[in-house]
């Protein structure tokens, strides 16, 4: 059974590099001793809505840590009761 752990901001800078050169989610993943759809994830997570030099959505190691602590502040809210 595997152990669980975030993604820290180090990981999502090694991952932004390793994208930028060309490098598939697979190899990230193994690099970073994580699932490949925890990458995948990530690069949605990251995703600036522009193409990069290699011709695929461009990933921002910023912009997806400051993603994941806005959906943090969300965890536990509920939408008000409809009357």
């Amino acid at each position: 059974m595997g152990k669980y752990r975030y993604l820290t901001f180090e990981d999502r800078k090694k991952i932004e590099a390793w994208y930028l050169i060309g490098d598939r989610a697979i190899d990230i993943a193994t690099r970073l001793s994580v699932h490949h759809s925890t990458i995948y994830k990530e690069l949605q997570r990251g995703a600036t809505g522009a193409l990069d030099v290699n011709l695929c959505e461009g990933y921002n190691a910023e912009l997806a840590e400051k993603r994941l602590w806005e959906s943090f502040k969300r965890r536990g809210k509920r939408a008000p009761a409809a009357q």
